[in-house]
C-alpha cells in the first residue's frame, strides 16, 4: 500500500494563479469590472455581487462559481482597488488571514506581507504614504508563549493555558516549587494563610498531607475548622483550606492529585479554592453611573445595568468562598466612576454611595480635573482622553484610603474604564481583567483609515490607541461571546478587527492582538432574576404597576413621555427597549414596519427609546436619531399604531414591561446593525417574551435560530418583517408555537445565561490567571515596557489634540446639537 503523500495547502496566490492559468478570460473580465469602478474600498457584498453580474445568464461563465479564485472571493473581507491593482484581505477563518495584489492590466499576482497590504491601502488617503511610518509588532513577545490554533478554541483560553503550562510545570518535583512558593505567599492583612514556614519544601509538604489526611479521616464529615487548627497548624496548615473537615479533605485530596499526576481541569478547581480576591476595584468611568434616574441619559445604559448586577452576584459568590475557605474576612468590591458635580437630578455628585442589595460594595466617584480645574457638567465618552491620566492617579490613591491598601483584582469596561484599569494595574502590581462592552473601530466602517474624516467629533485616533494599549497589558479579557472576539464564518470579531490595521500618518498594526491569546475567555452576563422572571410565574408578579404600564401604553395624552395612539389595544404587541442611537437602530425598526402592510394590521408596535424631543438630548447621534423618528412617523403615517415611549428607568417596572407584553402574546425585537452581547435579548427570553434579534453580534449565539427565538438581519428588513408576519399568522392559528418559543427561550436562559454562573467563573478566572501571573512568564514585562514607551511617546501626544473643556464652553457634542437646533 502506497505511503499517502504530505502536501500544503495552496494559498490565496496559488489559487488566484490557478483560475488565471484556466479561466483567463472569465477573470479578466471580472477583474476589470472590480477596476472600473475606481480607487476606493470594496467590501464583501460588493464583490460577490460582481462575481454573479458578470456570470450573468452566461452557460460558459458559471464554471467561475466553482473555481478557486471564487472561493477566494467567499472569504475575502474586503478588497482596495488602485487601478491598475487590486489587493485583496482573505480570512480563510477567524483569526488567519492572507494578502494578495493582483495587476489587472500584467495578469501577474503577488503574496503580500500584513505591513505591505496596510501601506498599498494607506495610498488611498495619501499616494505619498512612507512605507517606514511606525509599525506595532506585539508578535514578538508572544512568539514562545502557547496558544491553541483551532479556530474552535478561542475564548477557551483557562482551559488551553492550564493544559499546556501544566503539562510544563510538573514534569518532575523540581518544577513544582513554584507551587509551594505561591501557597506560601498567601496573606491577607498581615494574616498567613494555606501554610507557615513549617513547610519547606515539596516532600515535605507531600508528607504534611498525608499526615493531614489521617488526622481528617478519624473526625466527623461537619467538624468545624476551629476545632483542628491548632493541630494543623504544628503540620503546617493555615487557615483558607475549609471551613470543615469535608471541604479541607477535599481540598488535600486535589492537592495531592496535583503532586502526583496532574491533570489541567484539577488545577484549576483547586485554584479556584484558595482564597485569593478578597477586594475588586472596576472601573466604569464616562457617563452618569448610578442606581437611580441615570437610564437613558447620555452614554448611560446597559453597562451600568452589567456593573450594578455583576458587583451583587459577585459579592454573593466572594462571600460565599470566603465562608467556604473558613476565613473570617470582610470583602469589598468598589466601583470607581466619575463624580459629576452637575448630576442632573441623580446621585452622581455623590463621593461615595453603597449599591443597593450589597453590604460591602461601594459606587467611590472622583471627579474630571485638570489645570483649568474640577469639570463640573457631563462630556461625552468620545471627549474623556485628556482627563484619563489625572483620574487614574486620583483613583489610586482613593482606592487605597478606602481599602487600606491594595486590591487584589481590578476590572476595567470599556475603553476608558481598560484603560485607566491598565494603569492602575502597572502601578499597584495587580492582576487586570478587561470587558470592552463594546470596541467603536468595529461601529464605524472605515474609521481607522480615514480617522481624520472623524477626529474632531469622535477623536477615535486617542481611543483606538486607548484600546491597542490596554488590550495587551491585560492579563485576561471576558467576553460575552465567541462573536465579540472573532466573529463568524463571514464577518470579523471585535478584538480580530484590531489584530491589523493602519491610521495614516500616525502609525500601522501589524500585529495588535492575537484572537488566539489564551487570555481571552468567554464569559457571559444574566439577567437580574429579582427582576426579570417568567410571565408564567403569577405569585411573583408585580400587578402593583400595571395601571402605570397601562398609562404609558395606552393614554391618549401626548407628551414628553410618550407620543402616538394604539387605536386597538387589543392587538399583539412588537417591543423594543434601547438607547436611541444609530447602531441600537430603533428607527430602522419604525420603517421596517412602517412599509409593511400585513404587519400593520396585525400587531402594535411600542417602542422605548431616548428622548423624543430633540431640546432635550445633548448626545449628536440621538438628536439625528429623534429627527429620523419624527420623520418617519409623519411619512408613513404611524401615528395610530405606534407608541413611542421615552426611556424608562425603573428597572422593576421594565421587568413587569416585558412580561406584561408576554401577556398580550406580543414579541420582543431587538434590531441592533451590531450588538456585542445584548442585555435586553437576555432579559426578554428571561421574562418569556419571544424574541427576534440581530444576526451580528452576540444576539446569534443567545438565540438558537427557530429553536429558542429568531435571527434577524437588519440589512434585510423585508425579510425581517417577513419573518414577523409568518410567526404572528402561524401563532394565530396555534397558540402553542409562540408557547413552544418562550418555554425554549426560558430554557435557553438557564442553561447559560446566569449570573451565578457568571460570578462563579469569573472567581475562578482570577484565581487561574493569579496563579500563572506569578509562577510563569504571564506577567509579560517586557510587552509592557513595550507598552509604557508607546503611551509616552504616542498615546500622550494624540490626547493633546482632544480639547479640555471648560464649564462655561460646550463641548463638541453640545456645540453640535446647538447648530443643529430643535
Amino acid at each position: 500500500m502506497a505511503t499517502p503523500k504530505l502536501s500544503r495547502l495552496p494559498s490565496v496566490r496559488d489559487r488566484v494563479e490557478d483560475t488565471l492559468s484556466v479561466h483567463r478570460n472569465e477573470l479578466v473580465s471580472l477583474l476589470s469590472r472590480y477596476v472600473a469602478q475606481g480607487k476606493g474600498i470594496l467590501q464583501p457584498r460588493h464583490l460577490i455581487d460582481e462575481l454573479e453580474n458578470v456570470i450573468g445568464d452566461d452557460a460558459g461563465r458559471r464554471i467561475l462559481r466553482d473555481c478557486p479564485f471564487s472561493e477566494v472571493l467567499k472569504s475575502a473581507q474586503e478588497a482596495i482597488v488602485m487601478p491598475p491593482f487590486i489587493a485583496i484581505a482573505v480570512r480563510p477563518r477567524p483569526g488567519v488571514w492572507e494578502y494578495v495584489r493582483v495587476n489587472v492590466y500584467e495578469l501577474s499576482v503577488e503574496q503580500l506581507t500584513i505591513s505591505e497590504y496596510l501601506h498599498f491601502k494607506e495610498q488611498l488617503v495619501d499616494m505619498s504614504s512612507d512605507r517606514y511610518m511606525l509599525e506595532l509588532d506585539f508578535e514578538p513577545f508572544n512568539a514562545t508563549f502557547p496558544r491553541p490554533t483551532r479556530s474552535s478554541s478561542i475564548g477557551n483560553g483557562v482551559l488551553f493555558l492550564n493544559r499546556q503550562l501544566s503539562s510544563v510545570m510538573f514534569r518532575n518535583k523540581e518544577s513544582l516549587e513554584p507551587l509551594l512558593d505561591f501557597l506560601r505567599v498567601h496573606k491577607h492583612n498581615g494574616y498567613v494563610m494555606m501554610l507557615n514556614d513549617r513547610i519547606q519544601s515539596i516532600s515535605h509538604l507531600q508528607s504534611a498531607l498525608a499526615k493531614a489526611e489521617d488526622h481528617l479521616a478519624q473526625l466527623p464529615l461537619d467538624t468545624p475548622y476551629p476545632e483542628f487548627e491548632y493541630v494543623f497548624q504544628g503540620m503546617g496548615f493555615e487557615r483558607g483550606w475549609g471551613d470543615t473537615a469535608k471541604r479541607v479533605l477535599e481540598m488535600i485530596h486535589l492537592l495531592l492529585d496535583i503532586l502526583q499526576a496532574p491533570d489541567p481541569s484539577t488545577l484549576e478547581t483547586f485554584l479556584g479554592r484558595i482564597p485569593m480576591v478578597f477586594n475588586v476595584v472596576i472601573l466604569s468611568v464616562h457617563g452618569y453611573f448610578g442606581q437611580a434616574n441615570v437610564l437613558g441619559l447620555p452614554d448611560t445604559g446597559g453597562q451600568v445595568v452589567y456593573i450594578l448586577d455583576q458587583v451583587r452576584a459577585l459579592e454573593g459568590e466572594m462571600l460565599l468562598r470566603i465562608k467556604k475557605q473558613g476565613l473570617d474576612v470582610t470583602p469589598r468590591i468598589l466601583i470607581v466612576t466619575r463624580l459629576i458635580p452637575d448630576a442632573k437630578g441623580t446621585s452622581c455628585n455623590q463621593r461615595l454611595e453603597r449599591v443597593s442589595g450589597t453590604e460591602y460594595t461601594h459606587i467611590l466617584r472622583i471627579p474630571f480635573r485638570s489645570e483649568k480645574g474640577i469639570l463640573h457638567k457631563w462630556i461625552s465618552r468620545f471627549d474623556v482622553w485628556p482627563y484619563l491620566e489625572t483620574f487614574a492617579e486620583d483613583a489610586a490613591s482613593e482606592i487605597v484610603g478606602e481599602l487600606q491598601g491594595h486590591p487584589d483584582l481590578i476590572i476595567g469596561n470599556y475603553t476608558d474604564g481598560n484603560l485607566v484599569a491598565s494603569l492602575l494595574a502597572y502601578k499597584m502590581g495587580v492582576t487586570q481583567c478587561n470587558i470592552a462592552h463594546a470596541l467603536e473601530k468595529t461601529k464605524y466602517p472605515d474609521s481607522d483609515i480615514y480617522w481624520k474624516k472623524f477626529e474632531d467629533k469622535y477623536h477615535f485616533s486617542s481611543q483606538f490607541t486607548a484600546d491597542v494599549i490596554a488590550m495587551n497589558h491585560a492579563d485576561f479579557i471576558i467576553t460575552s461571546t465567541y462573536q465579540e472576539i472573532a466573529g463568524t464564518k463571514n464577518t470579523v470579531g471585535q478584538y480580530e478587527s484590531h489584530s491589523a490595521f493602519t491610521m495614516p500618518g500616525l502609525y500601522r498594526v501589524v500585529h495588535g492582538i492575537d484572537v488566539f491569546d489564551p487570555k481571552f475567555n468567554i464569559v457571559s452576563p444574566g439577567a437580574d432574576m429579582c427582576i426579570y422572571f417568567p410571565y408564567s410565574e403569577k405569585a411573583k408578579r408585580l400587578t402593583a404597576f400595571h395601571c402605570s404600564i397601562e398609562k404609558l401604553l395606552f393614554d391618549p395624552a401626548q407628551g414628553d413621555e410618550h407620543i402616538g395612539v394604539l387605536d386597538d389595544p387589543s392587538k399583539p404587541i412588537i417591543f423594543s427597549m434601547a438607547r436611541l442611537d444609530r447602531v441600537k437602530n430603533i428607527s430602522g425598526l419604525v420603517e421596517l414596519y412602517g412599509k409593511n402592510a400585513e404587519l400593520r394590521e396585525m400587531v402594535n408596535l411600542v417602542v422605548v427609546a431616548g428622548y423624543n424631543d430633540v431640546k432635550k438630548s445633548d448626545d449628536r447621534e440621538e438628536i439625528a436619531e429623534i429627527e429620523k423618528m419624527h420623520n418617519l412617523i409623519k411619512k408613513y403615517n404611524l401615528h395610530r399604531q405606534l407608541r413611542w415611549i421615552a426611556a424608562q428607568t425603573n428597572r422593576a417596572q421594565n421587568g413587569e414591561l416585558y412580561r406584561y407584553i408576554a401577556d398580550k402574546r406580543g414579541i420582543f425585537v431587538q434590531p441592533a446593525l451590531y450588538e456585542a452581547f445584548g442585555l435586553t435579548v437576555v432579559e426578554s427570553m428571561t421574562c418569556g417574551l419571544p424574541t427576534f434579534a440581530t444576526c451580528h453580534g452576540g444576539p446569534a449565539e443567545i438565540i438558537e435560530d427557530g429553536v429558542s427565538g429568531f435571527h434577524i438581519d437588519p440589512y434585510h428588513p423585508d425579510q425581517a418583517a417577513g419573518l414577523m408576519v409568518d410567526f404572528f399568522k402561524k401563532s394565530k392559528e396555534d397558540e402553542s408555537l409562540w408557547v413552544k418559543i418562550s418555554e425554549a427561550g426560558l430554557q435557553r436562559i438557564k442553561e447559560r445565561y446566569t449570573w451565578k454562573i457568571y460570578s462563579e467563573r469569573l472567581m475562578t478566572l482570577a484565581g487561574v490567571y493569579g496563579f500563572w501571573k506569578y509562577v510563569s512568564k504571564l506577567e509579560r514585562r517586557e510587552t509592557r515596557r513595550y507598552l509604557e514607551m508607546f503611551y509616552i511617546l504616542k498615546y500622550r501626544d494624540l490626547v493633546k489634540s482632544v480639547p479640555v473643556v471648560a464649564d462655561d464652553q460646550p463641548s463638541v457634542t453640545e456645540a453640535t446639537a446647538a447648530f443643529r437646533g430643535p
